[in-house]
């Protein structure tokens, strides 16, 4: 790439380690309510879907400030945008130790949501910096800061049992503040950006953006991402008050066992893009669905009491999922959502090469809603049946409807690249995987009107 005239190597991992560090912190931030929500909760005496709303309310505005924050960092350049993000984002997590009323914490948790947008800004910037054949694995590496939500429910606990959650409320804000200091002067303007000043071009506009939208395929991906992104986020956010509630444990117990679900679910992500160029991201998402159904299927099952006719009387016993069960297959599912939230986005460039950045935006924006929307939902069904597995019901069905939605598009993609596959004797043969041009391709779906 001819912007990339000059950069040396110490440059590109410079970048790469403070992007991916910044990135860490802010999602640290972005997932805070998982833990002092737990305490604000009790203080406050809110129902679960009181409950559920306060911790969805972040994920709300990460999701929806992705759009005009990818705007501004192509036309102001990574390094100033995310700057002044978190910035921004560490007054308003300040600001959160002065509230006491649950309206004005929900507006608090507004601007603490700011933090989530940091992903699409972090994206562009570090892809900038790279050759187009190593911007995977750089991107891979940047997308493990997810496990800033495992440093929050790892180590948020103990802070909030010896401090109370006001002051770490103002720990988090002082260490973003910091963040953003060391990102501004440790860092470089990425080379895209320079180009673009020298050359007096401007960014792409939001209807230019939007406009993938149109693509009914875009929307599957982004329901693919619901899952894999925003139910990992909203599980992250969830399962402190599942563990508290259901077994009964500290909220250190309780972070500690999110923080071993949060883990795999943030560092494999670039093994799963290994996987996704090895295998193909078809058979990633496959395999993350299906393995995803089992753990769902297993977690969601109530404890039920079973009274049985034996011929001396009655044989009564009881099905409960252990503690230790729980926690097995809820780092199970962690990995398998980490590898496809890889393999979703190794989708994108096979179908929309010249609209990466767009449609992953889109995407991006859209699967994160899951983040909000599954915790609210997670507290209404949990209110109106008082079954705790309940959560993890909502999540099968998701599962469920992802998977049947893939099958069928990639049923209809063969057949009408190749008609003879709807003839009985071709129907059970493997994946014919074919580009829009009709050459055959080696991964990726690639039928656009699918």
């Amino acid at each position: 790439m001819k912007n990339l005239e000059g950069v040396t190597r110490p440059d590109q991992y410079r970048a790469l380690a403070l992007s991916t560090l910044a990135f860490t912190v802010c999602f640290a931030v972005w997932t805070i309510f998982s833990i002092i929500g737990v305490r604000i909760k009790q203080d406050l005496g809110l129902s679960e879907t009181e409950f559920g709303i306060l911790v969805a309310t972040p994920v709300l505005t990460g999701s929806i400030s992705r759009i005009f924050l990818g705007i501004w960092t192509e036309q102001l350049g990574g390094r100033r945008v995310f700057s002044i993000l978190m910035l921004v984002t560490s007054v308003c997590v300040f600001l959160l130790s002065y509230v006491e009323t649950y309206w004005m914490f929900l507006i608090a948790a507004l601007g603490v949501g700011l933090a989530g947008g940091s992903f699409i800004v972090g994206i562009a910037y570090t892809s900038y910096w790279f050759e187009e054949e190593r911007q995977g694995t750089a991107l891979g590496i940047f997308g493990a800061g997810n496990v800033g939500a495992a440093i929050t429910n790892f180590g948020a606990p103990f802070l909030l049992i010896a401090l109370g959650w006001e002051r770490t409320a103002v720990i988090y804000a002082v260490v973003l503040a910091i963040m953003a200091v060391v990102f501004w002067v440790f860092t470089q303007e990425d080379p895209m950006t320079m180009a673009r000043r020298r050359a007096g071009v401007r960014g792409t506009s939001a209807l230019t953006q939007l406009e993938p939208l149109r693509h009914p395929q875009v929307w599957r991906f982004a329901l693919y991402y619901f899952f894999v992104f925003g139910g990992f986020v909203a599980l992250a956010s969830y399962l402190p008050r599942y563990y508290v509630g259901a077994y009964d444990v500290s909220i250190a117990v309780a972070g500690t066992l999110t923080a071993l679900y949060s883990l795999p679910a943030s560092v494999f992500r670039a093994f799963g893009g290994y996987l996704s160029d090895r295998f193909g991201a078809r058979a990633v998402m496959y395999l993350t669905f299906i393995v995803s159904l089992i753990c769902l299927f297993l977690l969601a099952y109530p404890e039920t009491r079973y009274a049985v006719q034996g011929k001396e009387g009655l044989i009564e016993f009881s099905l409960a999922m252990p503690l230790w069960g729980v926690v097995v297959l809820t780092v199970l599912l962690g990995f398998f959502m980490s590898l496809g939230k890889a393999a979703v986005y190794k989708h994108i460039p096979v179908y929309y090469p010249n609209h990466v950045g767009s449609v992953g935006d889109l995407v991006g924006m859209i699967g994160g809603l899951g983040g909000f929307f599954l915790p609210i939902t997670f507290g209404i069904v949990l209110d109106l049946t008082g079954v705790w597995t309940t959560s993890y019901m909502v999540m099968f069905v998701l599962v469920a409807v992802s998977l049947v939605w893939m099958h069928v598009a990639i049923r209809r993609m063969e057949r009408r690249h190749i008609p003879e596959l709807s003839e009985k004797r071709y129907r059970y043969l493997p994946e014919a995987q074919y580009s829009t041009d009709g050459n055959h391709r080696k991964t990726g779906e690639t039928d656009a009107r699918a």
